[in-house]
């Protein structure tokens, strides 16, 4: 059962995102956007099975329960060019809790974690008409980035802060202002609430799993924090290459990963399955337990021994079933799965556990070059992205930055400034692009053609 999901982002109004976008697709209602005066509308979402907003004590209930009066306002109080309008989180929901828990489970989480603090909830449980195991049960939560006071108005998300001596007096700069620097009024973004958030997320599932006598449990600790697990772990593949895959297009990162989880599988029941014929020895009396521990030695070595011996303890586990039990309870499926396992073994020439020990570790390695072969082309792809965005920034704004620098006196200016977003946007679009100088010069093709170049070699 395994459910690792856990996604944590921001949306940004620098990359042209939307909190009202952002709660119109995860809702699947139509919602209109005051900012930019459109509607925001997904019915192509399927799947959409609950969603709910859920409101601090002292924020306005009748205003803020309604989602486009909500999204609008949290968008309507952000006046930079750059600001950061939400906080997007997508949870996996393990699908052995019963369906008629998923919204009581994200409810109870969302309330201890987030409302208890002073934040807005809107979250919506997506349950897609898939195949089994294509795209299990999730939830998606978004939090409003702002603490209000008691009256329900929204608060500064900083403050401002001035530095002192070792006299507690102020410091003054060269320029006769006051040394001083910014801070936060609330600490929602210390990254350490995202490796707590994620723990009590583990914690409230394991409790719900438990309550409902289920024997799985979920970990979302890493393969390496766990410790002790011979599990190799996949490549990152990234959403061009996902949407190769969903084309029918196989990626050599796609077939490598495809490979690793069957090899896990089969790693982890033939292990399970030495261990009980250990189990089983010891069970067996005195006098036989050195012949038969010779014997289960002998035939774990071999991986198709294994395999026709997990067939028969299965059946043996059904034996006191009537027949179309036995048939309907999995023997077809268990004959399908040793088949497969049969074809895998041997389109890869493994016949023993040393076979496939040495097969995983030769996988292991393939992930970690994989993995430094990909980090400078994903490097190099996204400085290519940043000077066409900065490209398209410059020429966007600068009619209002040249009418800017004609601006003589500074208050007019500083004024102008503040009225302006496209000024801000500019500055910092000349200066990523100064801190590129060798592609500053670089034809708007060229830096296209070459993110093309570096994405295709990232997908083969």
């Amino acid at each position: 059962m395994p459910c690792p999901h856990n996604e944590i982002t921001i949306v940004q109004r620098s990359q042209r995102q939307s909190a009202v976008a952002a709660a119109a697709y995860q809702s699947g209602e139509k919602l209109f956007c005051e900012y930019d005066q459109q509607v925001k509308h997904y019915p192509e979402k399927r799947g959409i099975v609950h969603n709910e907003i859920l409101l601090p004590a002292n924020a306005p209930p009748p205003e803020y329960a309604d989602r486009n009066t909500l999204w609008n306002a949290a968008e309507a109080v952000e006046k930079q060019w750059n600001s950061q309008l939400a906080r997007r989180w997508v949870l996996t929901i393990p699908r052995e809790i019963p369906p008629d828990q998923y919204a009581v489970l994200v409810r109870e989480f969302c309330q201890q974690q987030f409302v208890s603090k002073g934040m807005i909830v809107d979250f919506a449980i997506h349950d897609p008409p898939h195949p089994p195991g294509h795209n299990p049960p999730h939830a998606h939560v978004l939090l409003t980035m702002r603490a209000m006071d008691e009256h329900g108005k929204w608060l500064p998300k900083s403050r401002k802060v001035y530095d002192l001596d070792e006299n507690g007096e102020r410091i003054k700069l060269p320029s006769g202002r006051w040394k001083s620097h910014k801070e936060d009024t609330v600490d929602w973004n210390d990254q350490k609430y995202c490796e707590i958030w994620r723990h009590e997320w583990e914690v409230i599932q394991n409790r719900y799993l438990e309550a409902n006598d289920r024997p799985e449990r979920v970990d979302l600790r890493s393969y390496a924090r766990q410790g002790g697990l011979d599990i190799v772990p996949t490549v990152h593949e990234g959403a061009a290459v996902r949407q190769m895959e969903k084309r029918g297009i196989q990626t050599n990162i796609g077939n490598l990963n495809r490979e690793i989880r069957a090899a896990n599988r089969l790693m982890k029941s033939i292990r399970q399955l030495i261990q009980n014929l250990k189990g089983w020895i010891t069970e067996l009396g005195e006098k036989r337990k050195e012949l038969l521990a010779q014997k289960a030695a002998e035939e774990a070595t071999f991986l198709p021994n294994l395999l026709m011996k997990y067939l028969e303890i299965r059946k043996a586990e059904r034996s006191d079933w009537t027949r179309a039990g036995q048939n309907r309870g999995g023997t077809s499926q268990d004959l399908k799965a040793v088949s497969e396992a049969l074809s895998y073994l041997r389109q890869k020439g493994l016949s023993t556990v040393e076979d496939l020990e040495a097969f995983l570790e030769a996988s292991g390695k393939s992930a970690v070059d994989y993995r430094n072969q990909m980090k400078p082309k994903e490097t190099r792809s996204k400085v290519i992205d940043g000077i066409l965005a900065a490209r398209t920034a410059c020429k966007e704004c600068e009619p209002v930055y040249e009418k800017y620098q004609k601006i003589f006196f500074k208050k007019t200016k500083e004024k102008f400034k503040q009225e302006h977003p496209e000024v801000a946007r500019y500055a910092k679009a000349a200066a990523y692009l100064a801190k590129h100088p060798d592609d500053k010069d670089s034809t708007k093709r060229s830096c296209k053609r070459s993110r093309k170049n570096f994405s295709a070699k990232s997908q083969s």
